[in-house]
């Protein structure tokens, strides 16, 4: 398995304020994507970026002060580049304008646009975006035939959209945080997949299959965030994706468990880090029990001994601190 490999990092903190704007364009011409920069503070611009490779994709990790990015008709034609780039805004709020229209974004929101259009990103405010860079061709290939019919904002319309964005996020943060156990081709495929289900319902396309691979990191996205939901099950996870629960069942067919196997194992594994984690004894194994959805103390002391033969008193016992709190 080849590694995620970082290209290029640069900086303008280094660089003497006036010279700024200049370093940075010249920068990301040659790394990412001709554009012209424009910074409204005393400081200058403050910016940092960190390219990376992966397998047929790059990826862009910006942070920065307040402002904004233009690429121009006269630069697309300066510094032609055929590319789709898909940013997600991790920090701050943003304004996309294009030939169509204009874009409000906020921080956990998805942008989808062409560099062979007009564009200007404003960011009033300290920002930080992951930009994915697709090439065209690939794009075409595996996510939307043809053009990219105007600049797309994802990331509030609906709850499965919303789903979407957020395991896209929780991968490709993996991937500039340049951790090793992710194969990047697996990963690039998986990036791609879920571009693919957020742009087929926007723009008419033809529904394709969904690779299971991708639908299993929503689910298990969505199930981590859910775990506190008394009423959290198949069903509902079923429902957000889209799907049916003999479907859902499919998805989670790689990794050995039910879904609702996989929902129960993911409670007894944080209900075990809060009761051996630090300020384990400050809390009741009664907490611990209704804050990760067990109906009762009871049901829930027979599962944690079944799953780690010990049970929540034993485990809590071997955590540091003062005098537990009686259950």
């Amino acid at each position: 398995m080849s590694a995620v490999s970082v290209i290029s990092r640069a900086t303008t903190e280094s660089v003497a304020p006036p010279e700024r704007i200049r370093f940075w364009e010249d920068y990301n011409r040659e790394a990412l994507v001709g554009l012209s920069c424009t910074s409204y503070s005393e400081q200058g611009l403050l910016a940092r970026q960190t390219n990376i490779e992966l397998a047929g994709l790059r990826l862009a990790d910006i942070a920065g002060n307040a402002h904004v990015i233009e690429r121009s008709p006269q630069t697309v034609r300066a510094t032609p580049k055929d590319s789709v780039f898909a940013s997600l805004l991790l920090k701050g709020e943003a304004v996309f304008l294009h030939e169509q229209g204009c874009l409000a974004v906020t921080a956990g929101e998805l942008v989808v646009y062409d560099t062979h259009r007009p564009y200007l990103f404003g960011f009033s405010s300290p920002m930080r975006q992951i930009l994915v860079d697709i090439p065209r061709e690939l794009f075409t290939q595996t996510c939307l035939a043809g053009e990219l019919p105007r600049p797309m904002a994802f990331g509030r319309s609906t709850a499965r959209e919303g789903l979407l964005v957020g395991a896209l996020r929780s991968r490709i943060g993996g991937l500039v945080a340049l951790r090793q156990d992710l194969d990047p081709t697996a990963a690039e495929r998986v990036v791609l997949d879920l571009l693919v289900q957020l742009t087929e319902e926007r723009t008419g396309g033809e529904r394709r299959p969904d690779a299971y691979s991708s639908q299993l990191i929503v689910a298990e996205e969505y199930i981590n965030t859910h775990l506190h939901d008394r009423d959290l099950g198949a069903a509902q996870v079923a429902g957000v994706l889209g799907v049916s629960v003999r479907h859902l069942a499919r998805i989670f067919d790689s990794t050995g468990r039910s879904p609702t196997r996989h929902i129960l194992e993911r409670r007894l594994v944080r209900a075990h880090q809060d009761l051996t984690g630090p300020g384990a004894r400050q809390t009741t194994i009664a907490d611990v029990a209704y804050r990760w959805g067990f109906s009762s103390q009871a049901h829930f002391s027979r599962l944690f001994r079944a799953r780690f033969d010990m049970t929540p008193t034993e485990a809590r016992a071997n955590a540091a601190g003062p005098t537990p709190l009686a259950d």
